[in-house]
């Protein structure tokens, strides 16, 4: 007879032990406990990979002595310009505070105003970079450093409003140190950014990051081409370097998003490619030079370029062509897109004044167009971009029986009392539009009466700008023709702006 067995077998809550089995749970006890030291002695490092990169501490201590605090001094007269707080209506301090800045702003008594920015050495002789706006109108900048040592600037060596950047010369009296510029091309969305700089006066501070974009473009200027991270950047940030993790300056902090004026993780910096171009033109002339095409141009939209037969919405399409300049004597014309330059693929608009600006200058690049749907390489010499251009934008009488309407436009030929009518000017000349149906395509493609039509992309008008009523309606006809959905035209404004507008034929 088999002996039953008369030792306890304890369960409950999932759990049960027999003591019979106690060996095999004292060698699963102990490899447990082998496993959890293992697990231990690897979680540092695997908590470390999955919230950031390991300590920067080491290579900020050796950054720091590069990076300076700039403060500058500037001397207004009275207190014109002073923003009057903002004051709820029928406050009781509202009528104390209208007063008390109306006697302020009728003082003529001279003011001192400080600010505060960063900037960072690039060479040891003393070269020191910022932004243009951090010293702009400055009397008196000064620059201190981390080891408390202040020296004042002597020379504004060169500044670039368009793209914010400014070179500074201090004298020291021994050699400082230098940072090194890195390639900002091959930075990546996520890679590890580390800003050191001097927010809100506080100096030497350090913040960690990642780039969360990059060619942004935030409206400040023709060449935006920023660089955006999440590492804090706050006022007083503006000038100081962005570096990646091998200590190499890939872009100079600039701008930031927020509507409480600190951080709220969306700063902007200008990338290392661009100040390296632009640092070294402020070096060796004072100024920036930069190439100039002579080209006004806009973006191609998908309307626009299912009127011209092109596949995709790609190019910089030219809306006008300055004379005397570059782009017309290579046969470069209105209508034209651009497709690449210097064989360089323009991707969209804003990528053509960037690859204009950095090209030197009397240097003759290949330039691609479209033209009629059939693309076409000219060779163009490129000249120096003038301040005056630098200042722009980088574009008989009628009878009563000719005035015609077509899609949801009113047109007529261009006349004495029109151009007086609409204030248009004498350089403008085409079909003169003299109403718009609030409902039609055209209304919401923001045409307006006053507008001209200066040129309709036709076969038969093969580019040429039209003269009167039946051109236009002549290019029209012939769009719907031949199967096409929408129709270029080039309008111009009463003071001679231009673009193109696609139109829809249904």
């Amino acid at each position: 007879m088999k002996k039953t067995s008369t030792r306890p077998v304890i369960s409950g809550f999932g759990f049960s032990w027999d003591p019979r089995k106690q060996g095999f749970l004292r060698i699963s006890a102990f490899a447990a406990v082998c496993l959890l030291v293992l697990v231990s002695a690897l979680a540092p490092s695997a908590f470390s990979q999955s919230r950031g990169p390991k300590s920067v501490a080491d290579l900020a201590e050796k950054l720091q002595g590069a990076v300076v605090n700039i403060s500058t001094t500037q001397t207004l007269k009275g207190t014109r310009g002073v923003p009057l707080p903002r004051i709820p209506k029928g406050s009781p301090f509202e009528e104390f505070f209208e007063d008390f800045f109306n006697r302020q702003q009728r003082s003529d008594r001279p003011r001192q105003v400080n600010s505060l920015g960063s900037g960072f050495v690039i060479d040891s002789s003393g070269l020191i970079v910022t932004n243009n706006h951090v010293i702009s109108g400055a009397e008196e900048i000064f620059v201190k450093f981390s080891d408390d040592t202040k020296l004042k600037v002597v020379e504004v060596v060169g500044t670039d409003s368009k793209t914010d950047l400014a070179l500074l010369r201090v004298k020291p009296e021994k050699p400082l140190t230098a940072l090194e510029f890195g390639d900002s091309t091959k930075m990546r969305v996520g890679d590890w950014v580390m800003a050191i700089g001097n927010p809100f006066g506080l100096g030497g501070t350090v913040t960690l990051g990642i780039i969360s974009a990059k060619k942004r473009d935030i409206n400040s200027g023709p060449y935006d081409e920023f660089i955006q991270t999440d590492a804090a950047i706050n006022r007083g940030n503006s000038g100081g370097p962005l570096f990646d993790m091998e200590g190499k300056v890939i872009g100079v902090n600039t701008a930031i998003i927020s509507p409480s004026g600190g951080s709220i993780g969306i700063g902007f910096a200008v990338p290392a490619k661009t100040v390296v171009h632009v640092v070294d033109q402020l070096r060796r002339f004072g100024e920036t030079r930069r190439g100039w095409l002579g080209v006004h141009i806009q973006r191609v939209t998908d309307g626009i370029a299912e009127s011209l037969g092109m596949d995709k919405a790609t190019g910089a399409l030219v809306a006008n062509v300055a004379p005397g300049s570059p782009a017309e004597k290579s046969g470069i014309k209105v209508g034209d897109v651009v497709l690449s330059f210097d064989g360089t693929k323009v991707e969209s608009m804003r990528n053509l004044p960037r690859l204009v600006a950095r090209t030197a200058i009397g240097k003759t690049v290949e330039v691609e167009i479209l033209r009629d749907e059939k693309k076409k390489i000219l060779k163009v010499t490129i000249a120096k971009l003038a301040k005056k251009e630098a200042a722009k934008a980088e574009i008989k009488e009628s009878k009563e029986a000719e005035k015609t309407s077509l899609l949801g436009l009113s047109i007529s030929p261009m006349s004495a009392e029109l151009r007086s009518r609409f204030k248009i000017g004498k350089d403008v000349n085409g079909v003169v539009v003299t109403d718009v149906d609030p409902d039609s395509d055209a209304a919401k493609k923001r045409i307006t009466a006053g507008n001209v039509i200066v040129e309709v992309k036709g076969k038969e008008l093969k580019g040429k700008r039209v003269q009167s009523v039946k051109d236009v309606q002549k290019a029209v006809e012939e769009a719907r023709k031949s199967g096409r959905s929408s129709v270029l035209l080039l309008i111009a404004s009463g003071t001679g702006g231009v673009r193109f507008v696609a139109l829809s034929l249904e």
